[in-house]
């Protein structure tokens, strides 16, 4: 088992009184298990993302976005913070030549792009792009809030997903100027508020989870004559029939093999897991079942398919389990860590030796 390979995890954490907002973990794949490794100082770190070189991971806070250089062991060396002249952020993402670094934004309906330089740090904002308009209810939908930005695998369009608008819009990006300009609008149910999206390993296909009618969408993706193309193929529910009242879904995360998608629902506190049609990208659902905690925000799937991590927002804890794919089964693993806040978890497979 020596040559097993080695990961960590980054977990991040609103700070109420404690502005350690990015806590690392080292894990044990086999035995499904978190051992704490190291505390990083940040505020209201909402959500992580690590460069697709994976040498650098980059964090929202309060005051814009910070870098970090990924060290060998995990440890995170801090390298600069950046502002992004609006409120604060919620979701974060960069290219897949980690040229440019794109921030959502919930509380102002805001996206904003930002141009990487070659060490890893944030340099100056290149574009910046209000969603405008009015949604279907007065309530949440009353006004853009843009909750995920994603470029698609071929690099050429970054989507953004608005759940005050009920639509995802598709930006051309400029690769010299890291300008965005419009090129196609992919509209969800009326008071759906897409979340979160994730593309397949192949970039054919696209996931978009929504919050307030419990869904995932699926989409195929291509590229025709310069245009992007959409068309759905598939909705499937993210909880049982008997599901919770007032539940909302909030994570989607692809397994590190592609082969698996996992979603949580708030309110009904459960995990959904689907298995993906390598062929046709359309989902099965395997599970939906309690996580043992209140509003999981976050839930992912350790890199062997066989344990399950829970980041309980509400309840404060991390809950974890063993994963019975075959028969749709989940089995508490150990006692939950607690940690204050949790908002996403991402694991990092360190370099070997």
């Amino acid at each position: 088992m020596t040559n097993q390979k080695k990961y960590v995890a980054y977990v991040s954490t609103y700070t109420m009184g404690d502005n350690h907002g990015i806590t690392i973990y080292d894990v044990d794949v086999e035995n499904g298990r978190f051992t704490l490794k190291d505390r990083v100082e940040i505020t209201n770190s909402s959500y992580l993302t690590i460069s697709h070189n994976r040498k650098w991971l980059y964090s929202i806070t309060d005051f814009g976005v910070e870098s970090y250089e990924i060290l060998k062991d995990g440890h995170l060396k801090p390298i600069n913070m950046a502002g992004i002249n609006g409120m604060r952020g919620c979701y974060l993402s960069t290219d897949y030549e980690d040229r440019f670094l794109f921030v959502a934004g919930w509380h102002d309906g805001k996206i904003t792009a930002l141009r990487l330089k070659e060490d890893g740090s944030v340099g100056e904002i290149t574009d910046e792009i209000f969603h405008r308009g009015l949604g279907s209810i007065a309530e949440r939908n009353f006004r853009p809030h843009v909750s995920c930005v994603k470029m698609t695998r071929d690099n050429h369009y970054l989507c953004a997903a608005d759940l005050g608008m009920d639509h995802v819009k598709v930006y051309r990006l400029d690769h010299q100027t890291g300008k965005l300009t419009l090129a196609d609008v992919i509209r969800s149910e009326m008071e759906s508020a897409p979340r979160h999206i994730k593309f397949s390993r192949d970039g054919r296909i696209l996931y978009i989870v929504h919050e307030l009618k419990n869904i995932i969408d699926v989409y195929t993706y291509e590229e025709k004559k310069g245009n992007p193309f959409f068309e759905k193929i598939q909705t499937i529910s993210t909880v049982n029939d008997y599901h919770a009242s007032n539940s909302a879904a909030s994570a989607l995360n692809l397994s590190e093999d592609f082969q698996y998608l996992i979603s949580s629902n708030a309110g009904d506190n459960s995990v959904v897991m689907y298995k993906i049609d390598q062929e046709t990208g359309l989902l099965t659902k395997l599970f939906c079942l309690p996580i043992s905690g209140e509003y999981p925000k976050d839930a992912m799937l350790f890199p062997d398919n066989r344990h399950l991590v829970s980041l309980n927002h509400e309840s404060n804890t991390m809950t974890f389990f063993t994963v019975h794919p075959d028969t749709g089964l989940i089995v508490m693993n150990g006692p939950e860590i607690k940690v204050d806040q949790p908002n996403c978890v991402i694991f990092h497979r360190l370099e070997e030796e």
